[in-house]
């Protein structure tokens, strides 16, 4: 059994890049879908977010396939075209990143919070549509676990911020404060929302747009208004700043559409979406100031983040550790679960006799035998596993084989 993945992330591709290899849910689905028939492949999982498309697969040894021009096939273009932005990891090594990757380490904001849910949400739509196997269930459950300690465990002074939070901070040191001014953000989903929520503590004047379309109560962040999405370009001319974080498939905003406004001040667009939410040619009319998500990055880590990092690794390691317990030792626990059967069953047959002798009726007993049973079970489960503990992988082997024997006679 090996594990493989192939990325590309915002160290090496621009938006418009990774745009052409992000997934929504349902394309998720339906590619997942695609290559767990493929022969030697037996679970997969995609992680898509603005920063980053990675493919997770976990493989037969013998196969010896391409992800990316699996990639690249089933989005119908030449992988010699784009092997340059993506990373291949296998093994040990693609371990070490998704445990990175899931507590911040690897994010473009140091240790943000976002990420976790994000890997979570990967694990859990794969999980949902049985493509997953129980490799991957296993390392992505336990990378979240990772994930969920650093950030209980170690403070990362930044570990709260968004892709909104260092744009204000950006625009700021620009002399363009957020107090006072009218900004409206196109999208009312988790991106959308953080962005609104930032806006907000920063001062400014924030509405949000929501879909006509959408059924029951629809929420938006605390102190901020709402108009209809059809509406946005109506109010945009108020407007001192402009954000757009959806998913949508189509351009939220277009130079044609904002140049018939006519509009004579300046505004600042951001684009925080991947794919692009605003036409790119935006930024060629004077009164516009486009920016990406791509725009808002920061200086290397202070000293304290790096104390906090070292704190993190521990974690890491330890967590990954288990990980590779289990990994090393899935192909026993199938054995272990015979020998565990067998014990049990030889202990019932001892206690029979005793059992019926007892002053109990006929449902206390089997309640009693029951109760009997499980315990047993988990007193022979925690010898064995205290035994793979404490011995050499092969010393071990040959006790879990000694057993076999014994009820195999």
């Amino acid at each position: 059994m090996s594990i493989y993945m192939v990325g590309v992330d915002h160290t090496k591709a621009n938006v418009d890049i990774r745009a052409l290899f992000s997934f929504t849910k349902r394309n998720a689905v339906a590619a997942m879908e695609r290559w767990k028939k493929l022969s030697g492949i037996n679970g997969c999982v995609i992680l898509s977010t603005c920063n980053r498309m990675e493919l997770w697969v976990s493989t037969e040894d013998e196969w010896n396939g391409s992800l990316l021009e699996e990639l690249c096939k089933l989005k119908e273009v030449d992988p010699t075209q784009y092997e340059s932005y993506f990373v291949a990891r296998e093994g040990a090594e693609a371990v070490d990143h998704l445990f990175h990757l899931t507590c911040g380490l690897k994010s473009m904001i140091l240790a943000e919070d976002q990420i976790i849910t994000q890997v979570k949400d990967a694990l859990a739509l794969a999980r949902e549509n049985y493509v997953t196997d129980s490799v991957l269930e296993v390392l992505f459950r336990k990378a979240i676990t990772a994930g969920k300690k650093v950030k209980t465990d170690v403070t990362f002074s930044r570990a709260n911020q968004t892709a909104m939070d260092q744009a204000i901070e950006m625009l700021e040191a620009r002399d363009f404060a957020l107090s006072g001014k009218k900004c409206m953000v196109i999208g009312n989903g988790e991106m959308g929302k953080l962005a609104a929520q930032s806006l907000k503590r920063a001062g400014a004047d924030v509405t949000v747009t929501v879909r006509q379309y959408r059924s029951g109560i629809v929420t938006i962040p605390m102190g901020c208004s709402r108009i209809n999405y059809g509406e946005r370009l109506e109010y945009l001319p108020e407007c001192d700043l402009v954000v757009s974080a959806t998913a949508s498939p189509n351009y939220t905003l277009t130079r044609e559409q904002i140049d018939a406004l006519k509009i004579e001040k300046n505004i600042i667009f951001i684009d925080l979406a991947v794919p692009r939410d605003m036409e790119p040619e935006l930024s060629e009319l004077s009164q516009v100031v486009l920016y990406t998500i791509d725009d808002f990055k920061l200086s290397g880590p202070s000293e304290g983040m790096l104390r906090s990092m070292e704190q993190a690794e521990s974690i890491l390691k330890e967590e990954m550790d288990e990980f590779y317990v289990w990994f090393n030792g899935r192909d026993v626990i199938p054995r272990i679960q015979d020998i565990r059967a067998e014990a049990v069953t030889d202990l019932n047959l001892r206690l029979h006799k005793i059992l019926n002798k007892l002053p109990v009726n006929e449902n206390e007993r089997n309640e009693l035998e029951a109760a009997i049973n499980t315990a047993a079970g988990k007193v022979v489960t925690k010898m064995i596993f205290g035994l793979r503990d404490a011995l050499k992988e092969e010393e071990f082997l040959d006790c879990v084989e000694g057993l076999e024997k014994i009820y195999g006679e």
